[in-house]
């Protein structure tokens, strides 16, 4: 046993024993520690089916993860298929994965329209519009454009986009929303206009949406796929319109954080790992109590700062209820094992008390009944 797993393994068992001490601290003792914390973890993964899926078919049975995100390409592998080929083997990937995991999975993807489309006219979807192109049509060309969406990711088992984007483009420049057409405009309001009538149409066919860059990415100068980008110049309490506007109402979401460096809001720890961000501005501000998710944890903004387990478990600590780790700009086959090993130990010492994550998991099992994923789980049966 490869010595990373076999710590992995007995982390994971001390803490467990941990757990059943305390057990009477929940609502649900029934409920391990382990499926608690399986549940807060969305992967990205190699494979385009049941046979080439191996490593992430191994973690949805031995550490019962939430959620699984998909991708075109590779990153690491230009010239290799990651998980798209066409709508038929997406669905029996998909199929395959929600078959042998105990409870059903979130499964995502990032369809904003335009740039930001995994799923492509070469794979056999119609594309649509991006952000900015539909922001200078009528709403209802958007509403319409996520209906399109929402259809065909229905049609092979996503259930989960994250989009729409609500960064409001303060920034045309930015190389990561503005100058790729990522969003609607720069009116708050109309940012929330549009990004609800997006929003309603993909669920007209079920799909949760995927607010993000909350607190606002459309004042940055940088990438944060490649470092930590400081908005405290450039960023204003205006970006939060959309989010005001739209947290805690119809249709079902989510909210994804961004790495960003705001001082405005922290003075030391990025926006995504943040106790005064997610916890006192989102939920304690804006009153969100909904599901939170990370942007990808494997992006330079954070590994350049800190190692994944501590950034997990800050991320925790900060309020977020999924960890979202892409394993595209950089691939471990043990990704799933560290982030619960982080989580278990940060329980096991103290770090992060049981309702804590006793509290992401509810918010999380929460959203998967009211998406109607228990319903479809037990109609297969």
């Amino acid at each position: 046993m490869p010595k990373i797993l076999a710590y992995c393994v007995l982390l994971i068992l001390l803490a467990t024993q941990s757990f059943a001490m305390q057990a009477t601290e929940l609502q649900s003792p029934e409920v391990s520690l382990k499926t608690m914390i399986g549940q807060m973890i969305m992967v990205g993964f190699r494979g385009e089916g049941a046979t080439t899926a191996r490593v992430l078919l191994r973690d949805i049975k031995e550490h019962q993860i939430g959620g699984v995100i998909l991708f075109d390409k590779d990153c690491l592998r230009p010239q290799a298929v990651r998980n798209i080929i066409s709508k038929e083997q997406v669905h029996d990937l998909i199929s395959a994965l929600q078959d042998v995991s105990t409870i059903p999975l979130f499964v995502a993807i990032d369809q904003e329209g335009g740039r930001v489309s995994r799923f492509k006219p070469s794979h056999g979807f119609a594309g649509t519009p991006s952000a900015q192109k539909l922001g200078e049509l009528p709403v209802s060309e958007t509403f319409a454009a996520g209906e399109h969406t929402g259809a065909y990711l229905e049609s092979v088992g996503v259930n989960m986009n994250f989009a729409p984007v609500l960064d409001v483009n303060v920034n045309p420049e930015s190389p990561v929303i503005g100058a790729i057409e990522r969003s609607y405009s720069a009116d708050p309001s109309k940012v929330a206009t549009y990004g609800h009538a997006f929003a309603q149409g993909m669920a007209r066919h079920g799909i949760i949406s995927g607010y993000k860059h909350f607190p606002g990415h459309g004042s940055s100068l940088s990438d944060s796929h490649k470092g930590l980008p400081d908005v405290t110049k450039t960023w204003s309490k205006d970006e939060l319109i959309p989010y005001a506007e739209l947290l805690g109402k119809e249709p079902l979401h989510v909210l994804m954080v961004g790495h960003l460096y705001n001082r405005k809001l922290d003075a030391d720890t990025p926006t995504s790992l943040s106790y005064p961000v997610i916890t006192e501005v989102l939920r304690d501000q804006l009153g969100y109590d909904g599901v939170v998710v990370t942007d990808d944890l494997q992006m330079k903004a954070i590994t350049n700062e800190y190692p994944i387990d501590e950034a997990a478990v800050k991320a925790v600590q900060a309020g977020s209820d999924i960890l979202l780790a892409g394993n595209n700009l950089v691939y471990d086959p043990q990704i799933v094992c560290k982030l619960v090993t982080a989580l278990t130990w940060a329980v096991h010492n103290g770090e992060l008390p049981i309702e804590r994550i006793r509290q992401s998991y509810e918010r999380i099992m929460k959203l998967k009944r009211e998406s109607g994923l228990f319903v479809e789980e037990a109609l297969k049966e």
